[in-house]
């Protein structure tokens, strides 16, 4: 299975998808390529931008993926 389709599968069961738990549930490094590809394919992925505060207290912004509930 290619990491584009562990992605699809992981967003159309409903899940939201981060760069980190993309490395810890999926295996996948660089899941922001796969996504731009995932969208070049017509995929309908949405992306949310959040920000979280990081282990050293400081403000960081991450992306929040999540694929459109008529996609799924």
């Amino acid at each position: 299975m290619t990491q584009k389709q562990r992605i699809l599968d992981y967003l159309k069961a409903g899940k939201v998808l981060t760069r980190l738990n993309s490395w810890v549930e999926l295996g996948i490094i660089e899941a922001p390529a796969r996504i731009c590809e995932l969208k070049q394919d017509g995929v309908p992925i949405d992306t949310n931008f959040v920000y979280v505060i990081n282990r050293y207290g400081e403000k960081c912004r991450i992306a929040k993926w999540s694929i459109s509930k008529d996609a799924r």
